[in-house]
């Protein structure tokens, strides 16, 4: 019976935290400050967010860029999430670098890297 009940307080908390969205906080910055040609490694950071139903991407000019590495998804005491998705690049003039991110069943949004050269 004992675990019934657990089981049952379990499924109350999930099904009330479910409930509530929390879009996601978007953070895209170089490692390095951004120089024309030098290596670099561009990062998008996510965090503040949920449900867990996250998928980003880093890309160059529009397309996906490969060999990205992403952290695990990791999240606070109070069920907001937060992830790290980084790539090595190497900026030259012209470049458009941003992060994609898509939340649930929400559109998908671009946010663009700033180099400040």
């Amino acid at each position: 019976m004992k675990t019934i009940l657990c089981l049952a307080s379990l499924m109350a908390v999930y099904c009330a935290v479910d409930s509530k969205y929390s879009p996601p906080k978007v953070q895209v910055y170089s490692s390095s400050p951004g120089e024309f040609g030098q290596d670099n490694t561009l990062i998008c950071h996510v965090s503040g967010f949920h449900p867990p139903d996250i998928n980003i991407q880093l890309m160059k000019n529009g397309e996906e860029i490969s060999g990205a590495k992403q952290t695990d998804l990791a999240f606070k005491q109070d069920w907001h999430f937060h992830l790290t998705k980084s790539v090595s690049f190497k900026p030259m003039s012209g470049e458009k670098y941003s992060c994609q991110v898509t939340h649930g069943s929400n559109l998908m949004k671009h946010y663009a890297w700033e180099p400040n050269m």
